[in-house]
């Protein structure tokens, strides 16, 4: 298949630019996908869909705000930092720009500074790696005075940081939202718990390469971005019991639906485990693991478009688009959600 299979007509004005407030109010693009049906409702309507005996997979990673803005200790020059992954202790991989102010052995400071950083090499790709001192824990650190990192195709400044993390986020690591999650709420989590559906957690930390576009024209020649994921002992216990109970798994997210089927791929089975995953998933792939998927709206000739594909088929996805952009829907990380059953 051609990447541009996958692309479809996005009027600008449907790229969500806030986030809907209750969590839960967004709309919700039910899809059928074996008949291709969609119909429109809410998000607190999911609980129509769950079935006791269900199993829904949440990924917990919890966003960075890992954009950083400093000054360079010596010409007092700005300069803006993203971290992408963090290598050691106090070194980490980054994004600068200016680049070219970005040598080796240049000294930037953060937070009048809170935070102290020296490039100590310079990769390839051009990325940076940076060795940070800090008056406190790092991680304190950014949480006072780092920016979350936004895609570029918000534009408006978000008042509440939390608004980008999901209500159930605990593990530190991504460079992006786990976006599907994002219309959750705590009491709808109670509600879901209280009808016999169990929750189960998985990791895996989100990169930026997420928004990297496809650039290579047959699908099959693109090179996926690696991640990082784990998957707990209760929470692998948890989903082979509800496929062996004849219960659905049904994946919040794009995230979590890779680290289940990365795992189901490379060990046959669901076990606890962690690593790297670079899975690309399009149409033609088999699932393993998943029954359904909780997902928010892609960007076009997207590998997450590719990935929604797969599993609902390729013409009811794309039908399903068509609808949502009639429809009026609210696009993308702040965006209303699919429920692909």
């Amino acid at each position: 298949m051609k990447t541009s299979d996958f692309y479809y007509d996005l009027p600008q004005e449907l790229i969500a630019q806030t986030p809907i407030e209750p969590r839960d109010h967004s709309r919700l693009l039910v899809l059928d996908r074996k008949t291709g049906e969609t119909t429109d409702r809410h998000f607190y309507d999911i609980l129509d869909y769950l079935k006791e005996g269900d199993l829904l997979v949440i990924n917990n990673s919890r966003v960075l705000p890992a954009r950083l803005y400093g000054v360079k200790e010596e010409t007092g020059s700005h300069m803006e930092l993203l971290l992408l992954e963090q290598k050691e202790n106090m070194v980490w991989e980054t994004l600068v720009k200016p680049g070219k102010k970005a040598r080796v052995g240049a000294k930037f400071i953060f937070g009048d500074g809170l935070l102290k950083g020296e490039i100590i090499e310079v990769k390839p790709d051009g990325n940076r790696l940076i060795r940070f001192e800090s008056q406190k824990n790092f991680f304190e650190a950014l949480e006072e005075i780092g920016q979350m990192p936004l895609p570029p195709y918000i534009t408006q400044k978000l008042e509440d940081k939390e608004r980008y993390q999901t209500v159930y986020s605990k593990e530190l690591g991504s460079s992006a939202a786990p976006t599907a999650g994002l219309h959750f709420t705590t009491e709808l989590m109670e509600k879901i718990r209280a009808k016999g559906i169990k929750i189960a957690e998985v990791t895996l930390h989100v990169g930026l390469g997420t928004f990297r576009p496809v650039k290579a024209e047959e699908i099959t020649d693109h090179k996926m971005h690696s991640e990082h994921y784990y998957i707990p002992k209760e929470t692998a216990d948890l989903i082979n019991q509800t496929k062996q109970n004849g219960g659905r798994v049904i994946a919040v997210g794009t995230t979590s639906c890779r680290t289940l089927e990365s795992v189901a791929t490379f060990f046959g089975e669901i076990k606890e485990c962690e690593g790297y995953t670079d899975i690309f998933i399009y149409p033609g792939y088999e699932f393993k693991v998943l029954d359904g998927l909780i997902t928010n709206f892609h960007l076009p000739e997207s590998t997450l478009i590719m990935l929604v594909s797969a599993l609902a088929g390729y013409d009811h996805t794309m039908k399903a688009y068509e609808h949502a952009v009639k429809e009026q829907y609210r696009f993308f990380s702040f965006g209303d959600a699919m429920l692909i059953l």
